[in-house]
């Protein structure tokens, strides 16, 4: 069994931005102010953080229930928003995912997110790629990034007890240093695509297992993660 855990944001698609316009409507409704929110940085911070530091900017105490609330409508109003962005599933994903389900019924593609459970579904119908995952773990509280992938590898384990899950047999795919360090919190191995900001000598430098400038075509793929298994030649 191998299992791979996907970032969403940078690495399987991009919004271009459009989830911004309903962070900027979620402020609005829960704080009655509008901020331009175009220019925020949010390259790794998980929802529940992103919505700290929104809050603040307008002026509010960040209190854990006006965090929920923020989300909850950030979550309504996202649907609605992605259209107004021209955004897209990323070079190679969907041949990946869909070369992987057809024929490796032994890997598991799992979510592993700083979206909430809400939004990752939000996007991931946009997309069209929601068919091709089995679950994951999401932000759910403003606590740091490693804890989701503790969740993450939790979840697994529950979804197939008694089965061995060994550290050669689990990757973290994403585009950030906080996916390495995800990965490494878990004793995963990280597959690092330099799709975002982040570049290939940045990636290689935060001790990646493997870096990409752009995911692989589905046979290239499939044998680097069989490699790390050693059942394909190096």
């Amino acid at each position: 069994m191998t299992i791979l855990f996907w970032d969403i944001d940078g690495t399987l698609l991009t919004t271009a931005r459009g989830g911004v316009y309903a962070l900027e409507d979620a402020c609005r409704d829960v704080t009655g102010h509008t901020l331009d929110l175009q220019a925020i940085k949010s390259d790794g911070l998980t929802d529940h953080q992103l919505a700290v530091k929104i809050l603040e900017q307008a002026g509010s105490a960040a209190s854990v229930d006006l965090v929920e609330r923020f989300l909850r409508r950030y979550e309504a109003h996202l649907p609605d928003r992605l259209p107004r962005r021209q955004g897209r599933v990323l070079e190679g994903v969907r041949e990946i995912l869909a070369h992987l389900r057809a024929r490796r019924p032994d890997v598991h593609s799992m979510l592993l997110t700083g979206n909430t459970a809400a939004g990752a579904r939000a996007k991931l119908a946009h997309y069209g790629l929601q068919e091709f995952f089995e679950g994951g773990a999401f932000s759910e509280d403003t606590g740091p990034r490693a804890a989701i992938a503790a969740r993450a590898l939790a979840a697994v384990r529950a979804r197939f007890p008694g089965a061995a899950i060994e550290p050669d047999d689990v990757f973290v795919v994403g585009d950030t240093p906080h996916d390495i360090e995800c990965a490494r919190v878990i004793g995963a191995r990280a597959i690092a695509v330099a799709s975002g900001v982040f570049t290939k000598p940045d990636l290689e430098a935060r001790g990646a297992w493997r870096v990409v400038e752009r995911l692989p075509v589905p046979a290239a793929f499939e044998a680097l993660i069989d490699l790390a298994a050693g059942r394909a030649p190096a």
